[in-house]
């Protein structure tokens, strides 16, 4: 893999030798224009010179004393204004990256006695998190173990809490990322999870007690293997990765880049599988490199003319996490050694799956992929809740997301692919929970997904009790998918309207892989089946210019709206049923 990761350094050279600049003389971010910095960007700088001294041994880039320019970026995370959690994890680990003595540690030497102090001071304050927050608090126990600023080691304490967390909120073993007040519903199992193991991972590696680290990397494999063995069957053959929940993008590579580089090096993967894996590392990455990277002046683009992200994402972090992850798999990939091409071609698979994520008398929640290399369909078919950040949006309804083929625009909330039924105050959508789940073959070798809610759910995922239920039927034939929705009251109620959402999008004018999937000339060829609702077909709307339709991957131009304004009565003992089937034309974007 020495070309691989010779490729990486200089990607991250090249980031970092365009960020860098942004690092003031107080050792604050300078965003780029048109946004705004967040608290926790020194952080990020800090842990990605960190990481980029780890993997060359150099002190300086260019121009550019990094020692310094991490000493800067450590202390104005230490003196930020409010509590940054998560920047002071990063900035910790940055600073460790050095050395765990304190004595041979050019950072610390270079840092204030009251930037000494205040580390010190945060870094032994006790926290507890319910989310993937509690891996920085990993992070925080490693650094000052590690660094002698405390003699007691608390960190095989808070992995064992992290994963009985786990265990707690999950009957098979995936991280629930809802906590407090976004968990009245629970279940946000999204791509979170992939980042705490990557964290905790990284974190462990530079604990100055190795053998902590061998004790606690087994009960931590057994988690962080249940994701690993999703990578192979969510990457695309176009290489798109995570595509579901929030916080996607270049994340949804990045993460599940460095989880398989991390896995290869530690031999998590049995010998007859690395070139599955090798291979998806090999897509991914590809992926990441012609969607986010601009080739020309080498930094990394998550938000432009066509395409967004989440507010909460910046483009200076973003750039600093790529930089960061480029150097990790620099140093993962030679420690991994091999080649970075599987040692014989591996076959486009056929995927068919359900995941459970979590099994309860409450709620069952879990995740369809499906894969037909022959007609191209690959959908990620999510029935979980969502996080406090990414509620009331479309990125954790239960469609099958696909980009390029079936689209969603990011952190904005639309009804894709869902009926959405409004009585007065209550918007239901049959999304985020369901009960019997099961997954069956049909007439014609078809594979059935289904599930039922005993009580409908609104989209701001608040229980209706007493309404009504729902039962809920996907169909995936090659490349064909129908799906049914059935309804039912239990009392007289007026539906107020119904509606139904499409969204037609394109892949990125130039940020875009030669194999990108996009949809055809035909479309998604929609069939409506079955429409109890007696909805109509609006005039298809424009929403080309509207910058709040963009995607993770390319500009949302229309959306196809089948929808019911006038009220309707429902009684108890009818079914109200909507039923529709797509063949949807998908082509090689460059074809």
């Amino acid at each position: 893999m020495e070309n691989f990761a010779d490729q990486c350094l200089d990607m991250a050279q090249s980031i970092l030798g365009h960020n860098l600049e942004s690092i003031t003389e107080q050792g604050t971010i300078t965003p780029v224009a048109g946004e705004n910095s967040r608290l926790d960007e020194p952080g990020h700088a800090a842990l990605a010179i960190g990481e980029y001294y780890r993997a060359t041994n150099e002190t300086s880039l260019g121009d550019y004393d990094l020692v310094d320019l991490a000493a800067r970026t450590v202390t104005a995370q230490a003196f930020a204004p409010e509590e940054m959690e998560n920047g002071l994890a990063y900035a910790a680990l940055g600073l460790l990256s050095f050395s765990p003595a304190k004595d041979r540690n050019a950072v610390w030497e270079r840092l204030m006695d009251p930037t000494r102090e205040q580390l010190d001071k945060l870094l032994l304050e006790r926290s507890d998190y319910e989310n993937h927050y509690q891996a920085f608090n990993i992070a925080k126990a490693v650094t000052r173990f590690s660094l002698g600023l405390s003699k007691k080691d608390e960190t095989g304490r808070l992995i064992d809490r992290f994963l009985e967390r786990i265990d707690s909120k999950s009957s098979t073993g995936y991280i629930d990322d809802a906590a407090g007040d976004d968990a009245r519903l629970g279940g946000a199992f999204d791509i979170y999870g992939v980042m705490s193991f990557v964290f905790i991972r990284q974190s462990l590696q530079l604990h100055a007690n190795l053998h902590l680290r061998e004790r606690k990397l087994p009960s931590l494999r057994s988690y962080s293997e249940k994701y690993l063995k999703l990578i192979p069957d969510l990457a695309r053959q176009d290489g798109v990765g995570w595509a579901y929940g929030r916080s996607l993008g270049a994340y949804g590579q990045m993460h599940c880049i460095s989880l398989t580089l991390q896995a290869l090096r530690d031999g998590w993967i049995p010998a007859n599988q690395r070139d599955l894996y090798v291979d998806a590392v090999r897509r991914l990455f590809m992926n990441f490199f012609v969607t986010y990277l601009d080739q020309e002046h080498g930094y990394l683009v998550i938000r432009d003319e066509e395409r967004s992200t989440v507010p909460y994402h910046t483009t200076r972090m973003a750039n600093f996490d790529a930089a960061r992850y480029l150097c990790q798999w620099s140093r993962l990939a030679r420690s991994a050694g091999g080649s970075a091409a599987p040692a014989s071609p591996v076959p486009a698979r056929k995927v068919a799956r359900y995941v459970s994520f979590d099994k309860s008398h409450r709620k069952e929640q879990g995740l369809f992929v499906y894969q037909d290399p022959d007609s191209g369909l690959a959908v990620q078919l999510p029935l979980l809740g969502s996080s406090k950040l990414g509620k009331g949006t479309s990125d954790y309804l239960a469609f099958p997301h696909s980009p390029g083929v079936f689209d969603w625009p990011v952190d904005m909330y639309l009804p894709i692919m869902q009926p959405e039924l409004t009585f007065g105050d209550k918007v239901i959508v049959p999304s985020f929970y369901g009960k019997n789940c099961t997954t069956s073959m049909g007439l014609r070798n078809a594979l059935n997904f289904k599930y039922d809610q005993p009580e409908l759910i609104t989209k701001d995922e608040e229980i209706v009790n007493g309404l009504g239920s729902c039962k809920v039927l996907w169909t995936f034939l090659k490349g064909k998918i129908t799906c049914e929705f059935c309804f039912t009251v239990k009392q007289q109620v007026t539906l107020d309207k119904m509606r139904y959402i499409l969204g037609i999008a394109a892949p990125h004018s130039r940020y875009r892989v030669a194999t990108a999937f996009t949809l055809g000339d035909e479309g998604h060829r929609t069939e409506v089946i079955k429409d109890d609702f007696q909805a109509e077909w609006k005039e298809l709307e424009v929403v080309t210019d509207d910058p709040k339709y963009r995607t993770y991957y390319g500009n949302l131009h229309y959306l196809q709206i089948l929808q019911r304004d006038r009220p309707l009565v429902m009684r108890p003992g009818t079914q109200d049923r909507l039923a529709l089937s797509f063949e949807p034309d998908i082509v090689f974007a460059d074809e």
